[in-house]
């Protein structure tokens, strides 16, 4: 018998039929003698439609009122959820994150789990009961709702799993587990049966959608098991994700290639090349809460040089705000910005022991004429900044030159 919990995203109960299905899945592994705990989004778009409603009352909804609003969706799903398990037979009971006492800190919208009272689970689990707790949401230490930010319901599921000490949990959804890339864009994509969780985490984090990058860090801190799902499939083994990286000799020296099409790339052209300057530039557009990408500082001519970085295209507008305030302080020449931009990245932890993985990318797209505009890296990654009309041709051409189309 094992403790197992499994979440569920929003497109898995997306209508009622959907919730009975879940319902029955989770029957399946009650009747193998499990000891289950189900975690749930709220229906697909329905927290779209809350954030839509709060938008035709207020301008600028305080944060705390947004949770109080967008984390009844959860609730709602939860309900149902316990109600289709009861209606065939299975016990169940459902949590509100609050009910839980999944404790948080204040910072709503975007809180951090600190805390989970798992006893009153245990309890339940112990006698017979399904538990059913809702995703996405806990409370602070002032007793308010707090929501853990968007795809937060990964998180849940997996911090629960980390205080339950489960053993494994199981993340379902829309896709079968996790690919070498978007089979979207290239149908010669494969399944991967295993990644590791460095892998995963690059992935989650340089635009893979499968998983919260969150939700995979709280996983490989706490040493989850982390398993990839289908929720409209049966039988499938999904995508393990795991602390051990696999010993065998063929494995692939890239495990996958992720993508992110909303880059914009800002440049301080003619900034002072003197030390501090980076500061100037990055401090402020830290204090507006912009997260940067990459980053690249030329070498400096005649006292100057220029300094360029990546953000998301949605805080472009911010960031230009905050860099002609910066312009003026420092004294550079002009803000130049491109929100044309695209980053492509190759992921795997083959790199650190098979030398030319970097030139072998540059010479692949260099071939089909595509145009390397900032490069990062670390030890298990490359990432390019590219127009990102070429985005496609880059993840095909890279995908089948490093082997990823072929059988595993």
């Amino acid at each position: 018998m094992a403790l197992i919990v499994q979440k569920y995203g929003g497109t898995s109960v997306g209508s009622p039929e959907r919730i009975k299905n879940v319902a029955r899945k989770v029957e399946k592994f009650r009747a193998q003698g499990h000891q289950v705990v189900v975690v749930v989004s709220a229906m697909s778009g329905e927290t779209n439609r809350l954030i839509a409603l709060t938008k035709e009352v207020a301008t600028n909804p305080s944060p705390r009122e947004l949770d109080v609003v967008v984390s009844t969706g959860e609730q709602v799903t939860i309900g149902l959820l316990c109600m289709a398990l009861e209606d065939i037979g299975v016990p169940a009971k459902s949590y509100t994150g609050g009910q839980v006492k999944i404790l948080t800190d204040s910072l709503h919208t975007k809180a951090r789990i600190l805390n989970i009272d798992e006893a009153p689970i245990r309890k339940d689990l112990d006698e017979g009961k399904v538990v059913v707790v809702a995703g996405f949401q806990g409370v602070d230490e002032h007793g308010s709702i707090t929501t853990l930010g968007r795809g937060g319901s990964d998180t849940t599921g997996v911090a629960l799993a980390a205080a339950l000490k489960a053993d494994e949990c199981q993340i379902y959804t829309d896709v079968d587990g996790v690919y070498t890339t978007d089979p979207r864009i290239v149908p010669e994509a494969r399944k991967l049966d295993t990644i590791t969780f460095e892998e995963m985490l690059e992935m989650a984090s340089l635009g893979s959608k499968v998983l919260q990058i969150r939700s995979v860090e709280f996983a490989g801190k706490y040493k989850v098991k982390l398993r990839v799902l289908s929720s409209f499939e049966e039988g499938g083994e999904g995508t393990l994700i795991t602390v051990e990286e696999d010993t065998n000799m063929e494995q692939p020296v890239i495990s996958g290639i992720a993508f992110a099409r909303d880059e914009a790339k800002l440049t301080v052209v003619g900034a002072p090349d003197k030390p501090g300057i980076a500061y100037q530039i990055l401090g402020p557009v830290a204090e507006a809460n912009i997260d940067v990408d990459m980053i690249i500082q030329n070498v400096g001519h005649d006292g100057t040089t220029d300094f360029s970085f990546t953000v998301a295209r949605g805080d472009l507008a911010k960031a230009v705000k905050v860099l002609e305030g910066v312009q003026e302080h420092i004294g550079a020449r002009a803000i130049e910005s491109d929100n044309t931009m695209c980053k492509v990245s190759i992921v795997g932890v083959g790199m650190r022991s098979h030398p030319g993985v970097a030139s072998k990318m540059f010479r692949t797209l260099a071939e089909e004429g595509i145009n390397i505009q900032m490069i990062s890296t670390s030890e298990i990654k490359i990432s390019v900044a590219i127009d990102e009309k070429y985005l496609e041709l880059a993840v095909r051409v890279l995908h089948k030159a490093f082997g990823l189309d072929a059988q595993a």
